[in-house]
C-alpha cells in the first residue's frame, strides 16, 4: 500500500482520554444550548397573532424554492456584486466546513464502531482534505471581504442606530474560526512528519512551510498543538451555543423567512377581520408571528435603507430601524429575552405605545414619511415584509385620530363625496365634455368590452384630464368598445388603505364590486397603476360575507369577488400595447424624434412587475428612449404614494426633484433629454410640482405615455 493509499490523520492527536471526554461533553452542552435557543425563538413567535395568510401551505415546494434562493445567493447579488460574491464565499465555505465536520463525526462515532474500520482514508481522505482547504479558503476570503467593507467606511450603510458589539463579535468569530482551523491543520502537519506528502492540503501545507521557515520544529508544534486545538474547539462550541441568542440566528430565521414569504406581500395587504382582533399595533401581541420573525431575520445589511426614497431625501424614516426597533422593544421588555414578551410600563403607569408622536417605540412621523413604494421590500435579501408592518402601524395612528390634518381632510372628502378632491360626484365625468369628436359611453347602460376605471386625478385634476382625454382618443382611434361609470365611480382605496383607513377602503371596495356586478363588460382597464393594483390584487380577496351582519357595511354580495371566475384587470398600457401590435393605431414607429426617458411607477413596476408595455409604446412612437440609472425594479419613487400626494414634509429636496435631477444629469443622454415620460397620474402631479420647485421647467417636459402616443397618431395621420 502506497503512502497516499493509506493517507489519513489522527483526529485527536495529543489529546488524551480525559480531553476527549471533555470534548464530547462540551459538544453535547453546546448543542443542547443551541437547540433550546432555537426552540425558544420559534416558541416566542407563537405569542404573536395568527397570520391571515396561508404561509405554510405546500411546505415542501416552499422549502425547495427557499433552498434554491438561499444557496444561489441570488438576492445578495441583486444591485451589489461585491456583497453577492462575499456572501457566497461565506455561505458555501461555512456549509462545506459544517458538512465536512459532520462526515468526520459520523466516521468516528458511527461507522468505525459498527464496521471496525474507517472510510476516512486514502483517496476519500485526500479529496476531503482538498475540498476543506479550498472552501475554507473561500470562507476566510469572504469573511475578510465582509470585514473590509465593514471597517473601511464606518459611515456606510452597515453602520447605524442598531450597530453594536454583537456585529463585531459575529464577524470576528467567523474570521478566527476560519483562520484557526488552518492553524490547527498546519501545526498538525509540522508535528507529524508522516503527513509531509499531504500536498492536497495546500493551505495547511503553505502555512506549515511558513511555520517551519520561522523556526518551528516538530517537537515545538506538538507542544503547542493542544493549546491551539482547544482554543479553536472552545470557540467553535461557544459560537454554536451563541447562534440562537444573537445576530448569527439570522442564518436560521432568514431561511425560515424566505420559506414563509408571500409573493404578493405589499401589493395585496392581508384582509382585516370583522372582529378587529389584532388589526392595529396597540401592543406586541397584535403583530403576527411572521412580523415578529421579520425582526430576527434582519441582518442589518441596510439595503432597505439605501433603497428608501424617504431616507434618501432626509425624511425621518429608516426602514431597517423600524424593523429593528420593534425587535429591540420586544427583547427589552421580555421577562426572558428569548422566549417571550410583555408590554413595557411607562413612567406614568401606562404602557409604552408602539407608535406615537412622542414616547413611542416608533415615531408617527416615520410612518407618515413612508411612500408605500415597496423599494425596501424589493431590496431586502431575506424577504422582510416592511409594508405589512408599516400599514399596521398606520392603522393604529388612524384609530387614534393621530394622522396628518391633511389626511383627515382627504378621509372626510372621500366619505362625503367619494373622491379625494371633495368635488361633487356628478362632476366626475365632466372631463369628457371637451371630447367633441369622441363619445364616452356609460358602462352602466351599455355592454362594453372594457369597463374603464378612470380614477380621481384624471377625472378632477386639470393636468391629468388631458391624459384622460388622450387615452379616450386612443381607444376611439383603435375602435375599442369602452365605457366609464360616471358618478358611480369613487376613489379606488389603494392609498387610503396604505395610510391606515382600512374600513373606508372596505366601503370603497364593496361599492365598486357591487357596481361592477351590475355592468356587462369583458375586462376592467385602469388609468392609474394604484387603481390597477388594488382592483386587480385586493378587491378579489375581500370576503364580504364577513361583514354581512355589520350595519356599517351593507354589502349585498356574500361571496368574495371573482368567486365565479376571474375578471381580467389591466393597466391601460397593457391594453394599448396589444392594439399597437395589431396595427390598430396605424403607427409606423418613426412619427416622433424626441429624446426621452421613462419613469417606472412603483405600483406598475415593483407592485405588479409590468415594465415592458410602457416602453414598447414609447418605442412605437419613434422616440429615442434612454434609461435612468435607477429604473425598472430599482426605480426611485415620485413621492406620491402612501398619502405623500396629500401631505407636506420638511425636506431640502423632494423625491420628485431628486428623480428629475437624475433624469437630466445621470442618463447617458445627459441634457439632451427633452421629455420625462410617465404612466401614472399621481406621478404626473408630483413631477409637475417638482419641475417647478426644483427649477427644472426649462430642462424637461412631463408627458404621459398616452399624450406621447396621441401626438404620434396625429403626426402619422
Amino acid at each position: 500500500m502506497t503512502p497516499l493509499q493509506a493517507a489519513t490523520r489522527e483526529t485527536f492527536w495529543t489529546i488524551g482520554p480525559v480531553g476527549k471526554a471533555a470534548f464530547y461533553w462540551l459538544a453535547a452542552v453546546a448543542i443542547l444550548v443551541f437547540l433550546y435557543g432555537v426552540y425558544a425563538r420559534f416558541a416566542a413567535y407563537t405569542r404573536g397573532s395568527a397570520d391571515p395568510r396561508d404561509r405554510l401551505s405546500n411546505l415542501p415546494a416552499r422549502t425547495l424554492a427557499a433552498t434554491k434562493t438561499v444557496l444561489s445567493n441570488e438576492n445578495q447579488f441583486d444591485r451589489d456584486l461585491y456583497a453577492g460574491v462575499m456572501h457566497t464565499f461565506v455561505l458555501w465555505g461555512f456549509l462545506t466546513l459544517l458538512v465536512a465536520t459532520t462526515i468526520l463525526g459520523f466516521d468516528i462515532d458511527v461507522y468505525r464502531p459498527l464496521a471496525g474500520e474507517s472510510f476516512w482514508v486514502g483517496d476519500f481522505y485526500l479529496a476531503y482534505q482538498f475540498t476543506v482547504d479550498a472552501f475554507g479558503l473561500l470562507f476566510v476570503v469572504g469573511v475578510g471581504m465582509a470585514m473590509a467593507r465593514r471597517y473601511r467606511e464606518r459611515d456606510g450603510r452597515l453602520w447605524g442606530k442598531h450597530t453594536s458589539l454583537e456585529d463585531d463579535a459575529f464577524v470576528w468569530t467567523l474570521f478566527l474560526l476560519g483562520v484557526g482551523g488552518f492553524v490547527v491543520q498546519a501545526l498538525g502537519i509540522v508535528g507529524q512528519p508522516a503527513r509531509a506528502d499531504e500536498t492536497v492540503s495546500f493551505i495547511g501545507m503553505a502555512m506549515a512551510a511558513g511555520f517551519q521557515w520561522a523556526g518551528l520544529t516538530p517537537a515545538g508544534a506538538e507542544a503547542v498543538y493542544g493549546v491551539v486545538w482547544w482554543s479553536h474547539s472552545l470557540l467553535a462550541f461557544a459560537f454554536i451555543a451563541w447562534i440562537p441568542y444573537a445576530k448569527p440566528f439570522h442564518m436560521i430565521s432568514s431561511f425560515a423567512n424566505v420559506v414563509a414569504r408571500d409573493e404578493n406581500a405589499g401589493a395585496r395587504l392581508p384582509n382585516v377581520p370583522a372582529d378587529l382582533d389584532h388589526t392595529n399595533a396597540e401592543s406586541l401581541s397584535d403583530f403576527t408571528w411572521k412580523e415578529l420573525m421579520d425582526g430576527d431575520a434582519c441582518t442589518k445589511c441596510g439595503r432597505c435603507t439605501d433603497a428608501c426614497p424617504a431616507d434618501t431625501v432626509g425624511r425621518n424614516l429608516d426602514p431597517r430601524d423600524v424593523i429593528l426597533d420593534l425587535k429591540a422593544y420586544r427583547e427589552s421588555v421580555s421577562d426572558d429575552p428569548v422566549v417571550g414578551h410583555r408590554d413595557a410600563v411607562a413612567t406614568d403607569g401606562g404602557t409604552v405605545p408602539i407608535v406615537a408622536d412622542e414616547g413611542g417605540v416608533i415615531a408617527s412621523e416615520s410612518m407618515e414619511s413612508c411612500m408605500s413604494c415597496m423599494a425596501c421590500m424589493d431590496a431586502c435579501p431575506v424577504d422582510i415584509e416592511h409594508l405589512t408592518s408599516f400599514t399596521k402601524l398606520n392603522r393604529q395612528l388612524v384609530d387614534e385620530g393621530a394622522v396628518d390634518s391633511n389626511l383627515q381632510g382627504v378621509f372626510q372628502d372621500v366619505m362625503s363625496k367619494g373622491n379625494t378632491f371633495g368635488e361633487s360626484p356628478s362632476a366626475r365625468g365632466d372631463w369628457a365634455d371637451d371630447l367633441d369628436d369622441v363619445d364616452v359611453p356609460d358602462a352602466r347602460e351599455t355592454e362594453v368590452e372594457y369597463l374603464w376605471y378612470v380614477g380621481d386625478y384624471p377625472s378632477f385634476d386639470d393636468r391629468n384630464k388631458k391624459v384622460a382625454r388622450a387615452l379616450a382618443r386612443l381607444f376611439d382611434e383603435a375602435d375599442v368598445s369602452f365605457g366609464i361609470l360616471f358618478d358611480d365611480e369613487k376613489t379606488d382605496g389603494n392609498d387610503i388603505r396604505r395610510i391606515g383607513e382600512e374600513f373606508l377602503y372596505l366601503e370603497l371596495a364593496g361599492h365598486h364590486v357591487e357596481t361592477f356586478a351590475d355592468c356587462e363588460f369583458d375586462s376592467i382597464v385602469c388609468t392609474d397603476p394604484h387603481s390597477y393594483n388594488t382592483i386587480k390584487n385586493e378587491y378579489p380577496a375581500v370576503d364580504f360575507a364577513e361583514f354581512a351582519d355589520d350595519p356599517m357595511m351593507p354589502f349585498d354580495r356574500e361571496e368574495p369577488w371573482n368567486s365565479e371566475g376571474e375578471i381580467d384587470v389591466f393597466h391601460w398600457t397593457q391594453v394599448v400595447e396589444g392594439l399597437v401590435a395589431d396595427g390598430r393605431l396605424g403607427l409606423s414607429g418613426d412619427e416622433l424624434d424626441y429624446t426621452v426617458t421613462y419613469h417606472d411607477p412603483c405600483h406598475l413596476g415593483r407592485y405588479n412587475d409590468e415594465y415592458e408595455a410602457p416602453r414598447e409604446l414609447i418605442r412605437a412612437t419613434g422616440a429615442d428612449l434612454h434609461e435612468m440609472p435607477r429604473s425598472r425594479e430599482d426605480s426611485f419613487c415620485c413621492g406620491g404614494g402612501g398619502g405623500g400626494l396629500w401631505t407636506e414634509h420638511d425636506e431640502d429636496v423632494k423625491p420628485s426633484e431628486e428623480r428629475l435631477r437624475e433624469a437630466v444629469e445621470d442618463t447617458d443622454a445627459g441634457d439632451a433629454i427633452e421629455k420625462f415620460v410617465v404612466a401614472c397620474p399621481m406621478c404626473t402631479t408630483m413631477f409637475e410640482d417638482g419641475r417647478k420647485t426644483g427649477d427644472f421647467e426649462d430642462d424637461v417636459e412631463i408627458v404621459d405615455v398616452a399624450e406621447l402616443l396621441i401626438e404620434a397618431v396625429a403626426a402619422g395621420s
